[in-house]
């Protein structure tokens, strides 16, 4: 090898180093980076000695990338129905379930009891008109609790959709500029890593699936086939409603014209925060409103005034919109639990419980006028117990008392808000787990950049070393010359 070949490969020694010294830095730097993908040099050998850097190459892998946006939307669109059905327990059934239905129709019957052993005492009756008047309010509040969270979720629906929208005309400057480089043959790293952040931003919103065509242009649809992005970003489209009441349903979401599916139970199959929210606000949430309007149905019922005559039942110290008829036996009436209330001649004098004849006469039971009558008021302890009929709407027994279908209504919402944690956080680990082995796969270690650091430091010694003893050996030949 003659002194100007060692000289070349030397030279191109500090080139390659100072290249790869630059990527190692740049790794280090962005080490904790999500969004970034380690860089190394490729390093090829030349005819003429030496090797030469010809790339920069940046870690992929393609399968722990799918598995990963898979778990980013299973994580979200479980996260978002937890969070919902969270609110719905502490709205509709308070701290404990102090304020549900369930606990406060107890309490009801607690009262009505210890008036009915003592008839004569007023004061048992106005503790009962009250009690029905806290169980009446907090149906009221069930019910606004309900269709506000259907509300939010209605809002955040809208919102998701806006930034989906945003993300994917992100999608498109940052997808060009990887096919426009990858044609001209530029390093196209960074714009890879922007593309796949924001493929990773998509896929909490929605589930997708990619396909990558020539030249690093990628294809982006949803799980279930929508196109969301080819070349151009595809519509997004959602209206949202102001306020969503009671047996209204909110509108479906548009991609590409197709509607996205809603999730299903409680271990949700919802892909995405949108489809989570679609199942919060079109399934969880109405089920639990049928089942409050049931309850209240059934007070309203139970508590009715019958006639001596044969006459139809009225309304007695419950009543709604509706009064003084009674709400058809087998109808679910939508938004029931928010017209409830006790009935103001009730108030005013509580001994209509023990008498009866808020509604006339016709309705009165204690003719004497007797203080020791409490017939009434046994009848009515007694109706609570009785086998009831609900719609199977609510999602609960269609024939059982009362008290047990309004304890079930709070059964099936814990239980579904516990099952739904629960998935969470086997979801979230999942999400923990790909994520760390997409990050072993493609991220940064710094370990691994030291110790390659170190190598280079090797390399620069011993191109340095080539570098000393040519010129020593020049210098010899340049005095053997003279």
């Amino acid at each position: 090898m003659s002194l100007s070949s060692a000289l070349s490969i030397a030279q191109s020694a500090l080139l390659n180093n100072s290249r790869q010294t630059s990527v190692i830095s740049t790794n280090v730097a962005n080490q904790g980076n999500a969004d970034y993908a380690r860089r190394s040099g490729v390093l090829v050998s030349q005819g003429t000695g030496g090797a030469r850097l010809i790339q920069i190459q940046r870690a992929a892998n393609e399968q722990l990338m799918r598995q990963n946006l898979t778990a980013q939307s299973s994580y979200e669109g479980q996260k978002a129905l937890m969070t919902g059905l969270d609110k719905l327990m502490s709205g509709v059934n308070g701290i404990d379930n102090a304020s549900s239905a369930s606990a406060l129709i107890g309490k009801l019957r607690e009262a009505l009891d210890l008036y009915g052993a003592t008839p004569s005492n007023k004061t048992l009756g106005d503790t009962v008109v009250e009690t029905a008047s806290q169980l009446a309010q907090s149906l009221n509040n069930a019910n606004t609790s309900v269709q506000a969270t259907r509300t939010q979720a209605d809002a955040d629906i809208a919102n998701q959709v806006d930034t989906l929208n945003e993300l994917l005309t992100q999608f498109k400057d940052a997808n060009t500029a990887v096919v426009n480089g990858t044609r001209a043959g530029r390093d196209v790293s960074d714009s890879l890593d922007q593309r796949d952040g924001l493929l990773k931003q998509i896929a909490n919103i929605v589930p997708v699936s990619t396909i990558t065509r020539g030249d690093n242009d990628l294809v982006v649809m949803t799980s279930g086939g929508a196109m969301l992005f080819e070349t151009n970003p595809r519509s997004v489209t959602f209206e949202r409603s102001e306020t969503l009441a009671a047996g209204v349903d909110g509108n479906a979401v548009y991609i590409d014209g197709v509607a996205l599916d809603a999730g299903t139970g409680a271990n949700t199959t919802a892909q995405g925060s949108i489809a989570g929210l679609l199942q919060l606000r079109d399934t969880v949430a109405p089920t639990l409103q049928n089942q409050l309007d049931e309850i209240t149905r059934g007070l309203i019922t139970a508590f009715a005034e019958t006639s001596n005559s044969g006459n139809p039942a009225l309304t007695g110290l419950f009543t709604w919109d509706g009064a003084p008829e009674l709400p058809a036996d087998g109808t679910l009436i939508a938004g029931l639990s928010r017209q409830i209330k006790v009935n103001d001649a009730y108030k005013a004098n509580s001994e209509l419980l023990r008498d009866g004849g808020a509604n006339g006469a016709d309705h009165t039971q204690n003719d004497t006028g007797a203080a020791s009558f409490s017939d009434r008021l046994i009848a009515l302890s007694d109706a609570l117990d009785e086998p009831r009929a609900f719609s199977s709407d609510a999602g609960l027994e269609s024939s059982t008392r009362l008290e047990d279908f309004a304890s079930s209504s709070v059964g099936w919402l814990e239980s579904a808000r516990k099952s739904a944690n629960s998935a969470a956080e086997t979801k979230a680990a999942y999400l923990n787990y790909a994520s760390s082995a997409l990050s072993s796969a493609t991220g940064v270690n710094i370990d691994q950049e030291m110790s390659t650091l170190l190598d280079l430091e090797h390399s620069y010694s011993a191109t340095a070393r080539i570098i000393s003893t040519v010129d020593a050996m020049l210098a010899e030949l340049l005095a053997a010359v003279r």
